[in-house]
């Protein structure tokens, strides 16, 4: 089995699986942000960046199907940066448990055991899994309460990566908890640390015209997807990853399970939407009989529940609410299954709809969010309820939204309009 990666134009990076793959590949590639699949030629797009570079290895090394020694993970990262037409390598099939040395390789399985045991989530695991091999990549020889190569580690994620100040917060979190978790030491001396920059802008919020407009020019499961994007403020994956027991039409709610930072919380379910849900719902119903009418029909389950319930994933009030059109198939063992609609569909319907709409705003789906928290503010809705129904840990990550109220530059009038208003008086 193997994965021929390329570059298919300056901008993206082409992925083969050249006809064979199981869900965890597949999976793989669907986690990097902003990829394509191109039907036609049977491949995937991503970014020609080093961040999406580094979330589809990261991604393979963890489904355990492929052996990358450090050397060729440096050399594939390298040649496929160098964006050259033509270059490709193909990432060998799985011959060691281990694509590391042994000592690294203990260290992170010490670190995977820490992170289960303190029950973090599994996005939160992936993370700081990811940071922590990076930094025994580039320190083999990491040493005791080595500051120096964590303050290097950490500085170089600023000024040679460019990563956002996120992103490197996220690093040194990952690091620290490496360090006093699963080392026992305790890193404290970032003075010298050279911070990203982090850069606060004003999020884009569209006005309730604008948003009827866009959803005007969407169809389909496309079209109910956005109105629940705007009408519960859920987030894009929040959305995707619904399944048809999550939706509560006694209690007019629905419960959102793995947000962010692993919390499950309640949005309303909009009263106008019933009638479309459960339409929606009946649909997807007959989908599911056809599944399993031809030898198929299973999900993927909370690891939790797969392990309890392992039968429950042909049950179904755990299929996916917005399951993909077509079944996925491993050309090698004829295993089909369905998962939920990908990101990027819906990513691109509402870039269309924005443009067809003839809005400049540069609007995607997470605005639909962002506009939700806005009007409910504008609608007096207080803020504790607003951060509630948003899922923020911290009030003054929704005090953002206080910022784009029709209360602060709109309410003042311009010194240039009261002298011109003067003049055309005086003219009069």
């Amino acid at each position: 089995m193997t994965i021929t990666i390329k570059s298919a134009n300056p901008a993206n990076i082409a992925i083969d699986f050249n006809g064979n793959f199981s869900l965890g590949m597949l999976n793989s590639v669907r986690s990097v942000p902003n990829r394509i699949y191109v039907p036609e030629k049977k491949i995937w797009l991503i970014p020609d960046n080093q961040k999406s570079v580094d979330t589809l290895l990261k991604n393979l090394y963890d489904t355990k199907e492929f052996s990358i020694t450090d050397e060729e993970a440096e050399e594939l990262a390298e040649k496929i940066n160098q964006s050259e037409t033509g270059t490709e390598k193909k990432i060998p099939p799985k011959t060691s448990d281990s694509s590391m040395n042994n000592t690294i390789s203990q260290e992170i399985q010490k670190l995977k055991e820490v992170l289960i045991a303190r029950h973090y989530s599994p996005r939160t695991m992936e993370n700081y899994i990811f940071w922590v091999k990076k930094f025994l990549y580039v320190h083999k020889d990491f040493k005791s309460e080595s500051q120096s190569q964590i303050n290097g580690f950490l500085t170089n994620l600023a000024v040679n990566e460019n990563v956002s100040a996120s992103t490197q917060n996220q690093a040194l979190a990952a690091l620290l908890f490496f360090f006093r978790f699963v080392r026992g030491e305790n890193p404290e001396n970032f003075k010298k640390l050279i911070h990203a920059k982090n850069k606060k802008r004003a999020p884009v919020v569209l006005t309730k015209n604008e948003i009827a407009s866009v959803i005007a020019h969407l169809e389909e499961s496309k079209k109910l997807a956005v109105e629940l994007l705007y009408g519960t403020g859920m987030r894009l994956n929040e959305l995707l990853c619904l399944r048809i027991l999550d939706i509560d039409f006694e209690r007019a709610e629905i419960t959102i399970r793995y947000g962010k930072g692993g919390k499950d919380r309640r949005v309303m379910l909009p009263k106008s939407l019933v009638p479309k849900l459960k339409k929606h719902i009946a649909e997807v119903k007959k989908i599911h009989g056809k599944d399993l009418a031809e030898g198929w029909g299973k999900v993927l389950l909370p690891p939790n529940v797969e392990k309890r319930s392992p039968d429950c994933a042909k049950e179904f009030r755990w299929q996916w609410l917005f399951p993909q059109k077509n079944r996925w198939k491993n050309e090698k063992t004829g295993e089909e299954g369905r998962h939920h609609m990908d990101e990027s569909i819906l990513q691109k319907a509402v870039k269309n709809a924005v443009r067809d709409a003839g809005i400049i705003k540069n609007a995607s789906c997470h605005t639909f969010r962002h506009s939700f928290a806005t009007h409910l503010l504008e609608n007096g809705y207080d803020i504790r309820t607003v951060q509630e129904l948003l899922g923020h840990s911290d009030i003054r990550t929704t005090m953002i939204y206080t910022h784009v109220l029709n209360r602060g530059a709109k309410e003042v009038i311009s010194p240039l309009d009261e002298i011109l208003s003067g003049n055309e008086e005086g003219a009069h």
